[in-house]
């Protein structure tokens, strides 16, 4: 079997969908071909953060109890009651079916209330990204001066690269990345145990805007300075964090 009879498999492969005879020619071709090794990874790894619990809404206690008392007064209702609503019937069963459907969509994804949300959920998701699939970054260096030549031809910025390793933040390479809608930088710091995504993007107009929030246990600051928009993400600690920003912001 080769890449181009594998790729159409590897979803079905991925799910244990696929009959004995492809299942099995389709784990040959993986242990053998790097590339479609990969794509699968991603396709599992994508499973598995889609069925993290932080994507799904639980409805309240609350919520729940009324539903069963209100099933449960109409079950009672009486024969001759339910004949004079009878006609009412096909608005009420449009009507439930509407709020049902929003009430699932709501569920299973809840969209975020401004463009800012959803710009830092994505950079949030591109950082337990690179983590889940072990690809935190494309070139691997200390030295900011291999770093930063690397984006040469891969993107139309030069982003600013900072060596911070004297202040205890130790540039460990970058990597390509692709979020709000176009390619941007991530350049990767450690600072003990933990990994901080620093993504680099031209910014959209002049106005030197700021930000830190907390994402599903994750601190995130945003800042844009010479024209360039900058987002932290990590699981560090806020205040140092907040003391790497900074250091990024002064240099």
């Amino acid at each position: 079997m080769n890449c181009e009879d594998a790729k159409p498999l590897i979803d079905s492969f991925a799910d244990g969908e696929l009959d004995l005879v492809n299942h099995v020619q389709v784990e040959a071709h993986l242990d053998e071909c790097l590339a479609c090794d990969h794509t699968y990874r991603n396709t599992t790894a994508l499973k598995n953060a889609l069925a993290g619990e932080e994507l799904y809404f639980k409805a309240p206690v609350e919520l729940r109890t009324r539903i069963r008392s209100s099933l449960h007064e109409a079950a009672e209702e009486s024969f001759w009651r339910g004949l004079l609503k009878w006609r009412w019937m096909p608005t009420m069963a449009a009507a439930a079916i509407a709020v049902i459907t929003l009430f699932s969509a709501l569920t299973i994804f809840r969209p975020s209330a401004n463009p800012e949300d959803q710009l830092t959920n994505e950079m949030v998701s591109a950082h337990v990204r690179s983590l889940m699939l072990d690809h935190d970054t494309d070139v691997i260096s200390t030295d900011q001066h291999t770093v930063k030549p690397w984006f040469e031809g891969k993107l139309d910025f030069s982003p600013p690269v900072v060596d911070l390793a004297p202040q205890g933040f130790s540039l460990i390479g970058g990597r390509l990345d692709y979020l709000g809608g176009r390619p941007v930088a991530a350049l990767v710091y450690q600072r003990r145990q933990h990994l901080i995504n620093v993504f680099i993007y031209p910014a959209q107009d002049k106005h030197n805007e700021s930000g830190a929030s907390t994402r599903h246990g994750f601190n995130i600051i945003h800042w844009t300075k010479n024209g360039m928009t900058f987002w932290a993400v990590s699981d560090l600690n806020a205040g140092e964090l907040q003391g790497f920003t900074q250091l990024l912001q002064n240099s």
